[in-house]
C-alpha cells in the first residue's frame, strides 16, 4: 500500500491550503493509499541552527522536539505533499522549519513523489510561483524526487473561501492519482 504524507503548513486549521490537503487526502484514501496529514503548526519544531550536531551524532538533532517523528515519516513515505499559503511570495515559516530540519537525515529522504499545494489571495498563478519554486528547491535536494503536480488555490483570502472551487476538485483528483 502506497504511503502518502501530507505536510500542511497552514497556520489556520481549516484554512484554504489545509482544506485542499483534506481533499487530496480524501482522494488518496479512496484510491487505496495509506494517508497521514500532519498540521505542522500543531507540532513543536524548532528552527535549524546549523550546529551540525546531527552530522556528528548519526542524524540525531540537538533539539528534542517533534521533528524526529516527522522526518521518519518523510523517510517512510512514498509520496509527500507540501502545502503552504503564500507568505510574501514564499512558503510559511512553519513548513520552512520542517524542510530545513530534514538536514539531519536528508540523504535518507529519497525516491519520493512530490505534490505541491499553494494558496494565495492574488488571483493570478504567477503570485504563487516563488512558493512553488521553494518546494522545487527542496525536491532538487532529494535523490530520486519526482514532481507529480501542483494544485493552485488562487484568489482566496478568507478562511474557507476555497470550498467549491476548481482547486478542491483538482486536489481530490490529484489524491486519486497519488
Amino acid at each position: 500500500m502506497k504511503k502518502v504524507l501530507i505536510l500542511s503548513g497552514s497556520p489556520r486549521k481549516g484554512g484554504n491550503s489545509d482544506l485542499l490537503c483534506d481533499e487530496f487526502a480524501k482522494g488518496a484514501r479512496e484510491a487505496g493509499c495509506e494517508v497521514e496529514k500532519i498540521r505542522v503548526a500543531d507540532k513543536n519544531v524548532h528552527c535549524c541552527t546549523a550546529c551540525y550536531h546531527c552530522r556528528d551524532h548519526g542524524g540525531k538533532c540537538v533539539f528534542d522536539d517533534d521533528m524526529a517523528e516527522i522526518l521518519q515519516k518523510m523517510i517512510d513515505a512514498d509520496t509527500i505533499v507540501l502545502a503552504s499559503p503564500v507568505y510574501f511570495y514564499s512558503i510559511d515559516a512553519q513548513l520552512k522549519a520542517v524542510i530545513d530540519r530534514t538536514v539531519a537525515r536528508w540523504l535518507e529522504v529519497r525516491d519520493k513523489d512530490f505534490w505541491y499545494i499553494v494558496t494565495c489571495a492574488d488571483g493570478e498563478r504567477e503570485a504563487a510561483e516563488r512558493t512553488v519554486e521553494c518546494f522545487r528547491g527542496y525536491a532538487d535536494c532529494v535523490e530520486g524526487a519526482r514532481e507529480r503536480g501542483v494544485i493552485y488555490g488562487t484568489g482566496v483570502y478568507r478562511k474557507g473561501e476555497i470550498k467549491d472551487s476548481p482547486a478542491m476538485r483538482e486536489a481530490y483528483k490529484a489524491g486519486r492519482s497519488a
